[in-house]
């Protein structure tokens, strides 16, 4: 077997080489700077010119997006007008139809009255109350009396009679009662006019 002369230092470097594991030393003190020395470091006029570029940036982004976010808040404050609008139109319109089909039950009711079938105490006489405070709730409101002044918006004149004491055209009899629900109009009253007689 051949002899092989082996360094007991081979790959190891000698001291003051400049080889050490602990890193790259700095060259010297005086490059150590603390966070003081960075705040109070002065600014180059590039840095700065670049600086005030940056900032026009952040601020024409900044302002493009807040006038997106005004115009959001717009249409969502638009949306939900027009939300609510609509959505009272739509309940307006569904009470106006549940109490168009209970008008011929209140005339009918209104004719039991005139005729003495609604006697105080009766079953008939307890319904009756019952789905009238319905109508009630609903906002239903019923017109048209003998001696208003008739107003051609809200009264339908199926006959003219005239009368030699009346001065201008007012209710004589009402054959139908008319029914309002809010502002709107679910049937004119049917009446009868005394019209001056000439």
């Amino acid at each position: 077997m051949a002899d092989k002369n082996f360094d007991d230092n081979a790959g190891v470097p000698e001291e003051g080489s400049g080889a050490d594991a602990s890193g790259p030393q700095p060259d010297s003190a005086g490059d150590d700077l603390t966070v003081d020395d960075i705040l109070n470091a002065t600014q180059s006029d590039d840095a700065r010119a670049e600086d005030a570029v940056e900032d026009a940036a952040l601020a024409d982004a900044e302002n493009t997006l807040l006038v997106d976010l005004k115009r959001l808040q717009a249409e969502y404050a638009n949306y939900r007008r027009r939300t609510e609008e609509q959505r009272s139109v739509e309940i307006s319109r569904a009470k106006g139809e549940a109490a168009k089909g209970l008008l011929p039950v209140l005339d009918d009711l209104d004719r039991a009255a005139q005729h003495g079938d609604l006697v105080e105490g009766s079953p008939f006489a307890a319904i009756a109350d019952k789905v009238r405070a319905v109508v009630e709730r609903l906002g239903v409101v019923s017109y048209g009396e003998k001696g208003e002044d008739f107003d051609p918006q809200r009264h339908e004149a199926i006959f003219q009679q005239p009368t030699p004491d009346v001065e201008k055209p007012t209710v004589l009899e009402v054959v139908e009662v008319g029914y309002r629900l809010g502002d709107v109009e679910l049937r004119p009253a049917k009446v009868v006019v005394a019209v001056p007689a000439d």
